[in-house]
């Protein structure tokens, strides 16, 4: 059999690392030119994304925001079947994300002392929707809903246009649907740009969302000091486990699904058996073949692993150790394994879960981290779009109760003032006392 995806059997933990590193290099030349960009859309503005579209595209932008005769006809473009499929997949990420909202915490923590924490959404948002090859209308929906049901006063939408000028029909219907009402055709690093500092057609936003190529990840980890981003991102990547109980043919297609997004995406196979891994690989190398991307899916597979781990606690270390984007649990007990994986952005459990579901429809998000963030950072959820306040009310009582243990603090850290300023008000509250 002529097996693409490297082969390894029960290898030494200390060659996990080597077999768990993504296929990303620290390229200078593209953040020396994700610099260049930033710096003109700063200076330049609205006539740096003109020109960019021009240059980097070969596409002459008539205008920057998409108009609403181009959303009509955008809405014509895309079929009724698509459409309800959206809708429908609206509907459940919606409900799911609704179910995440915050109740207010609120708690006594002494006689007088109460403590309150608040959920309030961040005001102004960008999304950046990626074209490319693919132009992926899923993210919208993944991004302009848990924006909407937070209720984030201002949504900006960034996306390329294509060889006409036009933004992808579907993209456009997306986030109609989604209500997002102000959209720019603007790609790449100076998309990223352009919202973290404001031009003349778009506002600056409080925090960035969405994925995108290499540039676009650069350019989000250099304006990530002037404005929030979501997450570390980089190629997306899956991680399979599986045993006797798992289908070879689907752990091929979801193996294939992830490797067609791109030459730099990943996929792994982690198994218990060479027999099952010999079954897998014939069905990926079958698959394959009938591929419109098996170009894209190859060169994709050549960078991804076939791991051969016997001991079913092996397998769970190493799947902690790799911190896949996404992890699909196609074994007996399911959920007793993912109960023990600590390191994931989103599981998928059972053998009739693909991450297509995920990627489209179940509900649960599909921005997640990638190369190993998942160890450190979530998944996209309601809480990325809103901030988390504190507040304190301290009565006269509460402020007797705590006011000694504040002092004796303050002391100890050699910050006087702030052992004054309770010790004023206690002087105050025992003269009246006295009175």
């Amino acid at each position: 059999m002529n097996e693409i995806m490297k082969r390894y059997v029960n290898p030494a933990r200390s060659e996990w690392p080597s077999i768990c590193e993504r296929c990303i290099s620290d390229d200078e030349v593209i953040e020396k030119r994700v610099r260049e960009i930033i710096e003109r859309v700063k200076s330049e503005g609205d006539r740096a994304l003109y020109n960019l579209a021009n240059e980097i595209d070969g596409v002459k932008l008539s205008a920057l925001e998409v108009t609403p005769e181009e959303r009509r006809e955008a809405f014509e473009k895309v079929p009724k079947q698509l459409r309800d499929s959206i809708a429908l997949a609206v509907r459940n990420i919606t409900n799911f994300h609704l179910a995440q909202r915050f109740d207010p915490v609120r708690v006594e923590t002494v006689p007088g002392v109460l403590c309150v924490q608040r959920a309030v959404p961040i005001n102004k948002v960008g999304l950046y929707i990626p074209g490319g090859t693919a132009p992926l209308f899923s993210t919208v929906l993944m991004l302009a809903v848990p924006a909407k049901v937070a209720g984030c006063k201002e949504i900006v939408m960034c996306t390329p246009a294509g060889a006409d000028g036009k933004v992808a029909a579907t993209v456009l219907f997306a986030s109609m649907i989604c209500g997002v009402e102000r959209v720019f055709k603007v790609g790449g690093a100076q998309a990223v740009a352009a919202m973290a500092y404001g031009t003349e057609s778009i506002c600056a936003v409080d925090k960035i969302f969405g994925p995108g190529n290499r540039y676009v990840t650069k350019a989000k980890e250099i304006v990530s000091s002037k404005v929030a981003i979501d997450m570390p991102a980089g190629p997306s990547e899956v991680l399979v486990m599986a045993d006797e109980e798992a289908n070879p043919a689907f752990v091929a297609s979801d193996l294939l699904s992830q490797a067609e997004h791109g030459c730099d995406s990943q996929a792994i196979l982690v198994c218990s058996t060479e027999t099952i891994a010999d079954e897998v690989c014939r069905e990926v190398c079958v698959q394959l073949e009938n591929l419109p991307r098996k170009e894209l899916a190859r060169k994709a597979l050549e960078n991804s692993r076939v791991v051969i781990l016997t001991d079913a606690d092996e397998r769970i270390a190493f799947t902690d150790m790799y911190a896949p984007e996404h992890l699909i649990i196609s074994t007996k007990d399911p959920w007793g394994i993912s109960a023990r994986v600590t390191s994931a952005g989103s599981v998928f459990i059972g053998n009739f879960s693909p991450e297509s579901a995920g990627d489209y429809a179940s509900g649960t998000n599909h921005t997640l981290p990638t190369a190993g963030w998942a160890r450190s950072h979530s998944g996209v959820n309601l809480d990325s779009f809103v901030r988390k306040i504190t507040y304190q009310e301290v009565t006269a009582e509460g402020l007797l109760q705590l006011g000694d243990a504040i002092v004796e603090m303050a002391h100890a850290e050699g910050l006087d003032a702030h052992a004054n300023a309770v010790l004023m008000r206690m002087k105050e509250l025992n003269n009246t006392c006295k009175n």
